[in-house]
């Protein structure tokens, strides 16, 4: 089993000067990670805010969850990351996606194909920036990608490259992501392009059982070392756990023990979350959780009881 991290996603803040406070706090609370999206809604621009952030602090990490394939041709992402990379000092964890979310499409004018698109794009993509940021070089006749000695410069500060994040809720990514990253973030099905009754019906337990069990089998001896990380969707400190799976309970379409049983739900005393998470990491491998703004405080005591054990 992995050892216990715990990251924040945050999209901005007031100001410049709130940033680099929110991210100073968000180390010393003891989170391993500071995350960024990467949406076009009014969160602030990833690279930068994670550039901000990065030299803001000194052991904290910086990263994208997750940068969108469509958006960003990998010959600029991995020169991009790899400076991020070289000057945070290999603070950085870069988190690679499919894209998913039509909204983002429509506004943009990109357009939104069809999901086994979107994903054999983002599989040449990703073997672009692993050949640039290894290789110092690329050359690659894809589908999608054509690059003709494309150079890796400058190099990344991590050799042979930066950790690899990939994010996914279908089985193709998952295994994709099961071969090739260090970290895969375990998601929702997010086929549908928006938040509703099919990515609500997604995230039973059993699912994530499925979905685990694809990435082991993808992975074969690569599993034992690869971290498993869930983005939280529903995480609150309280008292009356069973009062808030009541009242939670019908958005997921579920009775309030099959909704507590979500992996993406994270509620309780202090203590409750303790043990669910230890329970989690022993069922699914779990052991890397990213929650957001308003629970960096909440779930510091979380943090300190398990991080690194």
């Amino acid at each position: 089993m992995q050892p216990f991290r715990f990251a924040v996603q945050l999209e901005g803040a007031p100001s410049g000067l709130a940033w680099r406070d929110l991210a100073r706090k968000v180390e010393s609370l003891g989170y391993a990670t500071l995350y960024v999206p990467d949406h076009l809604g009014e969160q602030w621009g990833p690279i930068v805010a994670l550039t901000a952030a990065a030299e803001a602090t000194t052991t904290l990490k910086v990263g994208a969850l997750v940068f969108d394939n469509d958006y960003r041709h990998p010959v600029v992402l991995a020169k991009e990351m790899a400076t991020l990379d070289l000057l945070s000092e290999g603070r950085l964890e870069v988190g690679l996606g499919a894209g998913w979310m039509k909204a983002d499409y429509d506004q943009s004018g990109i357009p939104y194909d069809e999901p086994s698109v979107r994903v054999e794009r983002f599989e040449e993509g990703v073997q672009i920036v692993e050949a640039l940021w290894a290789d110092g070089t690329c050359t690659f006749s894809g589908a999608h990608y054509q690059v003709a000695g494309a150079t890796g410069m400058p190099r990344p500060f991590r050799s042979p490259r930066p950790t690899l994040l990939v994010g996914g809720g279908g089985r193709r990514v998952l295994s994709f992501a099961a071969r090739h990253a260090d970290i895969v973030g375990v998601n929702a099905n997010l086929r549908a392009g928006t938040i509703g009754p099919e990515v609500a019906a997604s995230v039973t337990a059993e699912r994530f059982t499925e979905r685990v069990a694809w990435i082991r089998e993808a992975a074969g001896d690569r599993f034992a070392g690869l971290e498993l990380q869930i983005l939280t969707f529903v995480a609150a400190i309280t008292d009356d756990r069973q009062g808030l799976a009541e009242a939670m309970a019908p958005g997921f379409g579920l009775d309030p023990v099959a909704a507590l049983e979500v992996p993406m739900v994270v509620v309780g005393t202090v203590d409750q979350v303790c043990d669910t998470l230890r329970e989690r990491r022993e069922r699914y491998g779990f052991s890397y959780y990213v929650f957001h703004v308003d629970d960096i405080e909440p779930f510091a005591p979380v943090v300190e009881q398990l991080a690194g054990t």
